[in-house]
């Protein structure tokens, strides 16, 4: 199923004007192409689901559809990306290889037995790792009102950091769509972020995830439980041939119909896509 619709229909654009006014930043009509038929991948790990893909050279989006991929969710650890950034501009670390000390507890109710990282780690690590307790360590340290003007200012989702405990990307009211997923990393990529240069190579660089003669992946992962659904993510971009692509797979599963493979779907669905593209080998 490889077939392209790059033409909205009358519904479409009536959705995207009301996004519009919403404040909800989307595509430009002209350059937006829906593939539905990405659909049949979360399908087939019954899941529900949206993915964006941008090109880069072309300045071309490709959705699953055109409403969800609108819609906002909590980050999870993809927020890692951005707190990352804001943990070294504030100097609250000094580069990526500051190690934080264990605590000596942490919640496993809410973030599951990990015994593996329970230990004294640096931030890269804890970055590579999804290692929450580090990252929650750190964001205590930051004043609410500095993420906020941070959020604000990178145009992240909703930017709403009210939410009482630390963790607040992964419960609480903050949300982030695909769309606005791909065009943080956008900025990243372009250097256009309120960050220095050099804390944004770092960033870059932390997020290698895969690296051959062929391609190099940067991107982060996220799964959070709250609310008794499974929000999932994959994020990042895949440099290939002086091009980048970038995307943002977000998996919705009701915890009542958990499913083991949930975790390995996020990437699974997203590698899918590429290869129907002819992005990734």
């Amino acid at each position: 199923m490889r077939q392209v619709f790059p033409l909205l229909s009358a519904i479409t654009v009536l959705i995207l004007i009301t996004l519009h006014s919403s404040g909800q930043s989307v595509p430009p009509a002209d350059n937006y192409i829906v593939r539905p038929d990405f659909k049949c991948y979360f399908y087939q790990c019954q899941v529900d689901g949206s993915l964006v893909i941008f090109d880069h050279t072309k300045q071309q989006w490709i959705v699953s559809d055109t409403s969800s991929v609108h819609t906002r969710n909590l980050p999870a650890s993809t927020f890692k990306i951005i707190n990352l950034l804001i943990f070294l501009e504030t100097k609250t670390i000094p580069d990526e290889n500051y190690v934080v000390k264990w605590p000596g507890a942490t919640d496993t109710v809410k973030y599951g037995y990990r015994p593996d990282i329970y230990h004294d780690i640096s931030v890269k690590n804890a970055f590579e790792l999804s290692a929450g307790w580090a990252f929650i360590e750190l964001a205590k340290k930051i004043n609410r009102n500095v993420y906020k003007d941070y959020l604000v200012r990178c145009g992240y989702g909703n930017a709403d950091v009210s939410f009482a405990e630390a963790d607040f990307w992964n419960f609480g009211p903050l949300g982030i769509s695909p769309v606005e997923q791909i065009r943080l990393l956008k900025n990243l990529y372009d250097g256009k972020l309120p960050f220095s240069k050099k804390n944004m190579d770092i960033v870059k660089r932390v997020m290698i995830t895969e690296q051959n003669r062929l391609h190099t992946i940067h991107s982060k992962t996220g799964w959070t439980m709250a609310d008794g659904i499974n929000t999932g993510w994959w994020v990042g971009y895949l440099e290939k041939k002086g091009n980048a692509y970038f995307f943002a797979t977000r998996l919705l599963q009701n915890r009542s119909n958990n499913r083991a493979d949930f975790s390995r779907c996020r990437k699974d669905i997203t590698r899918s896509a590429l290869k129907d593209l002819r992005i990734l080998d």
